[in-house]
C-alpha cells in the first residue's frame, strides 16, 4: 500500500507538503498541489483518516439526528446535507432519534463518542436533555428545521439553527383559500411543542385575520406531524357539526393521513373539501387532483446546516446565527382552481416566498 512518502517522492516534494496539500493546511502553489494530487491518483493513495484524527483531533466526520425513517420531508434534506458533507470532505453519520426526546439523547450521545466533529439536530418537541448534553460536552451543533430557545449570556452554549419560514407560507395558503370563498377553513396542525407547529398556527390566524374571518378553536386540530395522526385530525374536523369546507395540513404526512381520511368517507378534493399542503413532495403532482402546496427548500436547508456547521469549528466563539430560508407557493387543483386557472396564475402563484 502506497505511503504518503511514496506520494512525495513521486511528486518531487516533502512529506510536509504532501500533508499540506491533502489536509489544506497551508497554501501551495497550484503546480505543486496539482502534482501532489497527481502522484495521489496515479499511485492510488489514501489517506489514514484514522492515524490523521489522533494527530488533528478531528475526525472529519458529521453525525446527523433527523428522523428520516419516519418522515420523508427529512430524507430530502439529507440528500442535501449529504451532497455538503461530501463536497467539503466529511463522512456522515446517521441517527433516526424518532421524534422521542429520550431516545433522542441516547443517539446523540452515541454519535459524540464515535467523535464526530459536530452535529446537525432536528430537535423533538422537548428538547431539554439535548441541549443540556451538548452544552456540557460543548459539541459544536446545529439545530435544523426546529428553532429551539437557548439562553443567552456568558457560559452559555452557542447554537447555530436554520430552517424554513413558517407563519407567512401558511397566512398565504389560508389567504388563497379565502379568496376562493371559503369561509371554515380547517387546519391540522403538526406536534405540540414544535416550533414548526407553533409558527403555522400562527400563519393560519393571521391568515384568518387578514381575510377577516373569526378564529374558530374547533377548526384547529393537531395531527401530530404523523399521517395517522393526520387522518384521526381530519376525521374529528369532518364530525364537527358545522364542518369546514377547506383544510389546510400542516406537514407532509399529515396530508395523506388526511387524504386517507377523506377517501375512506366517500368524499373527494376539492368537490366535497378543498385542501391546501404546507410541504410539496415529489408525487404532489401525481394525485387527483394535484396538490396545492408549499414547498419548503429542503435541499438547501440540509447544505445551509453543513455550512453553519463548518463556521463554527472554524471560529467555535463567534455569536450563534439563526437562518430562515423562504418557501415557495405552488398552485396547482386541489384547492380548488381549475387547470385552466392554475396556468393563467402559475407566474403570479409559484413564487418565493419570504
Amino acid at each position: 500500500m502506497p505511503t504518503m512518502v511514496d506520494v512525495a517522492r513521486s511528486a518531487g516534494v516533502s512529506v510536509a507538503t504532501v500533508s499540506h496539500v491533502l489536509n489544506d493546511t497551508r497554501p501551495v502553489l497550484p503546480a505543486t498541489r496539482q502534482a501532489v494530487l497527481d502522484a495521489v491518483e496515479e499511485l492510488g493513495y489514501t489517506p489514514n483518516t484514522l492515524a490523521r484524527s489522533l494527530v488533528t483531533s478531528r475526525t472529519r466526520s458529521i453525525g446527523l439526528a433527523v428522523s428520516a425513517i419516519s418522515n420523508p420531508y427529512f430524507t430530502e434534506i439529507l440528500q442535501g446535507v449529504e451532497a455538503s458533507a461530501l463536497e467539503h470532505g466529511y463522512s456522515l453519520l446517521i441517527a433516526d432519534p424518532h421524534d422521542d426526546p429520550g431516545h433522542e439523547r441516547k443517539v446523540v450521545q452515541l454519535l459524540h463518542e464515535r467523535r464526530v466533529d459536530g452535529m446537525i439536530v432536528a430537535p423533538s418537541a422537548e428538547p431539554r436533555d439535548l441541549v443540556a448534553y451538548l452544552g456540557r460536552h460543548r459539541v459544536p451543533a446545529v439545530f435544523l428545521d426546529r428553532l429551539v430557545e437557548v439562553p443567552e449570556g456568558d457560559g452559555a452554549p452557542r447554537f447555530d439553527q436554520v430552517c424554513a419560514e413558517g407563519a407567512e407560507p401558511t397566512a398565504l395558503l389560508v389567504g388563497h383559500l379565502a379568496g376562493l370563498g371559503h369561509r371554515r377553513i380547517g387546519l391540522v396542525a403538526g406536534r405540540p411543542g414544535l416550533s414548526t407547529t407553533r409558527e403555522r398556527i400562527t400563519g393560519y390566524r393571521h391568515g384568518l385575520a387578514a381575510a377577516g374571518l373569526p378564529f374558530d378553536d374547533r377548526l384547529l386540530v393537531h395531527g401530530d406531524s404523523e399521517a395517522d395522526g393526520g387522518a384521526r385530525a381530519t376525521a374529528a374536523l369532518l364530525s364537527r357539526a358545522v364542518p369546514p369546507t377547506a383544510l389546510v395540513t400542516a406537514n407532509n404526512a399529515m396530508t395523506i393521513g388526511a387524504l386517507r381520511a377523506l377517501r375512506d368517507r366517500g368524499l373527494s378534493v376539492p368537490a366535497d373539501l378543498a385542501l391546501c399542503c404546507f410541504d410539496d413532495f415529489a408525487w404532489a403532482d401525481l394525485f387527483t387532483p394535484r396538490l396545492t402546496a408549499v414547498a419548503q427548500p429542503s435541499t438547501d436547508l440540509g447544505a445551509q446546516a453543513v455550512r453553519l456547521l463548518l463556521e463554527r469549528l472554524a471560529a467555535p466563539d463567534r455569536p450563534a446565527r439563526t437562518v430562515r430560508l423562504p418557501c415557495t407557493f405552488v398552485h396547482r387543483t386541489s384547492c380548488g382552481c381549475s387547470e385552466q386557472t392554475e396556468h393563467a396564475h402559475v407566474t403570479a402563484h409559484e413564487r418565493t416566498l419570504p
